[in-house]
């Protein structure tokens, strides 16, 4: 039996549903459409896809398929910069194998991302810190100070920036550079903190 995508009303109508639930924290970066999430799980993987270095963009509830004798849409569609596409659901336990087949027959690529993944580490909450500032925006004047200290120095400490920045706050103005791609630090090894590196994003050339 030919495997199908769902149809776009059943799309709409499971991103209507979802789009009645507020989750924290409310701005993205790399989801270039409005997004939508059925729960704070979905969230919260949303936060990782948003510092995932790997990532181009992401959207929510935008594919489907019918599996068995229901329809399931996936909680996200990811492009990555090696040009794959992968479609992701949150998981509390192992996910649904049936949901991976179907949609592996139809030639795409599936897999369900568990709790452990999600919570696991420093990460997740060094993602929800820096996101709470991704609406704010570093200008011009601050980030030279600061790309030009990293082109000296290669590295340099959270600590040792905050004389650089005349502007905005320092974490303000870190946090969106590093969101978007100007500068890039270790979000799992801790807590961010003073002593935490920063360097020149490799990535800096794609944002």
């Amino acid at each position: 039996m030919e495997k199908r995508a769902a149809d776009h009303s059943i799309l709409d109508a499971a991103f209507r549903e979802a789009s009645q639930n507020t989750y924290f924290p409310l701005a993205t970066v790399r989801c270039p459409d409005r997004p939508a999430f059925r729960s704070q799980i979905a969230r919260d993987l949303g936060c990782l896809l948003d510092v995932d270095e790997t990532v181009v963009a992401w959207s929510c509830l935008c594919f489907g398929a019918h599996v068995d004798d229901r329809v399931h849409v996936v909680d996200f569609m990811v492009d990555h910069f090696d040009g794959t596409r992968e479609f992701l659901d949150v998981a509390e336990f192992l996910g649904d194998p049936a949901v991976t087949e179907t949609i592996a027959c139809m030639k795409r690529r599936h897999r369900f991302v568990t709790l452990g993944e999600i919570y696991s580490g420093h990460r997740l909450q060094n993602a929800k810190d820096l996101l709470r500032y991704a609406r704010f925006r570093t200008p011009l004047n601050d980030r030279v100070r600061l790309m030009a200290a990293l082109s000296e120095a290669g590295s340099i400490t959270v600590g040792e920036t905050f004389n650089l920045f005349r502007e905005v706050p320092p974490l303000t103005a870190i946090a969106w550079m590093t969101l978007h791609r100007f500068i890039s630090m270790d979000l799992d090894e801790a807590p961010i903190g003073p002593d935490t590196l920063i360097r020149r994003s490799s990535n800096e050339v794609a944002r």
